[in-house]
């Protein structure tokens, strides 16, 4: 195995050149493990990181199913059979017996704190532990919140106020946990893409006393700064000598970040204010609140960054990277890292290694990032309108016509990037909610089962399906409705997305104490549905086992995963074909060749639907057989293997589902006889 690494020079208005090409006989991993984190970015390269081969790319990414998760808040591995939470949410018996399970002197406002404010101690050896079960759910890539080194005495469990660029976090683990997950992730034909910042670090130093206020002084307008600023020490202190030898607590590093000049020091501004193609608008040039703006203008700063994420890439052999704040640095700065980043895996052999965008501000937004970089980002995160769309229609509370608009080829917004399938992360829940409400999808259900009929639009419509942590549990904010009174910002605050599946009865104790794995008493753990000490891993919630069968459908029917996408109109009661307003039946197709796929969902929370669905007339003439049907009361002409004829009325092709209905929140597949022989089952009609 060869690879391209020494040394490297930024031309920015070209590309990324290697100076010399070396080949290494052997891999060398081990013997980085051995030793400490490079302090500096020169013994990083003296000992760059090589395996003998590196994980390929899959030929598609439009065939995977992603899973999102922060690591504290996922699994520390040692959930367990005894303590699993079991509880239907949605019924009063449910909620009665998830009660019954706090002890008397329960307060809402220690479980609330522990979630705002501590680590609750999820570590990457727990994510790898629940490896069997993400896959028996049908999730293909992993996408792992930041793993890299937080400041020590504070308490940045979600990973993106970074200190130590170049090391893993001692509360998730060690880098050799990291690699040993993404090892064992591709011994199952699983990716990993690696949540990463650029735009910013954490608060590794203060303003000075003159600024004002030294985490957050007001926004200096282009081109002003402030000076001078001061490093932090370990204990969250300023460092006012400047000769002071630093510890690997203090300050940031490597120590090629530690430059006065890697930072644009314009103290804190509006996050949404000025206009997107301005370089030096005011949301390009602020700090993230107390996180620390990097100046990528400066062309050393942004070659230290990228030259941080290709060691990561040869080190743990990712195969993507989820880009934080993408819509924070400016275009020139945006394609340039991801085009370094593209072409060194090349290098690696990942033909088509995974680069996707979190852009805030919307549809607009998200399509302009995506217009500038071209084929150097291969999506953005669908986290603006089209989240709440996806949620509420799923849900029955508002029309599917306005959810299908969002794909329309001639929309100069991001429609026409969702129509090409592949440029953006389909998504109805994840960890902050920049777009709408803070509230998760199971919020309030209908049923035990509503999360599953919204998380199969994700997966049957165009896009690449992205699941976030504890959905398939309806993990819903934890309070029920009475309860909600005595958290703080319900609806607003971003621990309440954020609930510890595996149940800690306690937090980790704050700051450095935290590193050495003691736990604070005084608090209660961050579990869900507002309890501690259960976990909820259950492979056979209504919600994971529903997933668990339509990702099935969806890595078996191509057309699922790569066909042309047709909303198809309904007849209810003899009326005209139409499409119905909420919670009426959601249908269309998805076409590939000579194959036709219909998928069929009742948003109903409650009652049941039906109704005569157009298709294509041409492909499905010999009718329709069904592949999936989640609804465990569905009758028996509407259960897996029956065929469905395919009628007709004057120029219209039809399938009738009137007269046996579907259940509320239920999905069901069905497809013609292309589609079903060439997914290895027989056709049976």
């Amino acid at each position: 195995m060869y690879i391209k690494r020494n040394f490297c020079l930024w031309n920015f208005s070209k590309e990324m050149k290697y100076i010399t090409n070396r080949r290494y006989p052997m891999d060398n991993i081990i013997s980085i493990l051995k030793k400490q984190a490079p302090a500096n970015l020169d013994d990083a390269l003296a000992n760059w990181p090589v395996r003998k081969k590196y994980n390929r790319s899959p030929g598609d990414w439009r065939d995977q199913v992603f899973y999102f998760l922060l690591p504290d808040r996922f699994s520390n591995g040692k959930e367990r059979p005894g303590r699993l939470l079991d509880a239907d949410i949605s019924t009063v018996e449910g909620l009665a017996k998830v009660r019954a399970l706090r002890k008397t002197d329960w307060l809402w406002n220690k479980w609330q704190d522990s979630g705002e404010n501590r680590f609750q101690g999820g570590t990457l050896a727990g994510v790898r532990s629940k490896l069997n079960y993400l896959e028996k759910l049908g999730i293909s890539t992993l996408w792992i919140g930041p793993v890299f080194r937080q400041r020590v005495e504070l308490n940045t469990y979600h990973g993106y106020g970074v200190q130590d660029f170049l090391d893993v976090d001692p509360r998730f683990g060690s880098r050799r946990d990291l690699i040993d997950l993404v090892n064992a992730a591709h011994d199952r034909n699983m990716y990993v893409v690696l949540d990463i910042i650029f735009n910013h670090s954490g608060c590794n130093w203060l303003y000075d006393t003159s600024a004002g206020d030294i985490f957050q002084p007001g926004y200096l307008p282009p081109f002003g700064n402030y000076s001078p600023i001061w490093p932090r020490n370990g204990f969250g202190s300023a460092i006012m000598d400047n000769g002071q030898k630093l510890g690997r607590d203090d300050y940031i590093w490597p120590v090629d970040l530690q430059g006065f000049g890697s930072y644009i020091r314009a103290g804190s501004g509006d996050l949404g204010k000025g206009d997107i193609n301005d370089e030096n608008a005011e949301h390009k040039r602020t700090d993230f609140c107390d996180l620390r703006k990097f100046n990528l203008f400066s062309d050393d700063t942004l070659r230290f960054l990228t030259l941080v994420y290709q060691y990561w890439l040869a080190l743990s052999d990712i195969d993507g990277y989820r880009i934080d704040t993408f819509k924070h640095v400016s275009f020139e700065q945006a394609r340039n890292f991801c085009n370094a980043l593209k072409e060194y895996a090349e290098d690696l052999d990942k033909d088509d290694f995974f680069l996707v965008a979190e852009v805030a501000g919307g549809n607009s937004a998200e399509d302009r990032y995506l217009d500038v970089t071209g084929r150097n980002l291969n999506a953005c995160l669908d986290i603006g309108e089209q989240r709440e769309t996806i949620c509420n229609t799923g849900k029955g509370t508002e029309p599917s016509a306005r959810f299908f608009a969002g794909f329309n080829y001639y929309d100069e917004g991001m429609g026409s990037h969702r129509n090409w399938g592949s440029k953006h992360l389909s998504v109805a829940d994840d960890h902050d909610h920049v777009f709408g409400a803070k509230l998760r999808l199971a919020v309030d259900a209908s049923n035990d089962h509503q999360s599953a009929a919204v998380t199969a639009m994700q997966l049957f419509t165009l896009g690449i399906p992205c699941i976030y942590y504890g959905t398939e549990q309806s993990l819903a904010g934890g309070a029920e409705p009475d309860q909600r009174k005595y958290l703080n910002g319900w609806g607003s605050k971003d621990c309440l997305l954020r609930e510890a599946m595996f149940g800690p009865k306690y937090p980790r104790a704050s700051g450095f104490a935290g590193t050495k794995g003691e736990i604070d008493e005084t608090l209660t753990g961050f579990g869900p549905h507002g309890t501690s000490g259960w976990h909820v891993f259950n492979a056979k919630h209504p919600v994971y086992t529903r997933i668990s069968k339509l990702s099935e459908v969806r890595k078996a029917f191509k057309p699922l995963r790569r066909g042309r996408q047709y909303p198809r109109p309904v007849s209810n009661f003899g009326n005209a074909f139409m499409f119905y307003g909420e919670g009426e039946i959601i249908a269309w197709s998805r076409i590939f060749d000579d194959q036709e796929v219909l998928v069929v969902i009742n948003p109903h929370g409650t009652q049941e639907r039906g109704g005569r669905i157009l298709v294509d007339g041409r492909l499905s003439a010999e009718g329709m057989q069904i592949i999936a049907n989640t609804d465990p009361a569905a009758s028996e002409r509407m259960k897996e293997g029956v065929v469905v004829n395919v009628d007709s009325l004057n120029e219209y092709r039809f399938v009738c589902l009137d007269k046996w209905l579907l259940g509320p929140s239920e999905t069901m597949v069905l497809a013609n006889r292309s589609a079903t022989e060439a997914a290895g089952l027989n056709w049976k009609g």
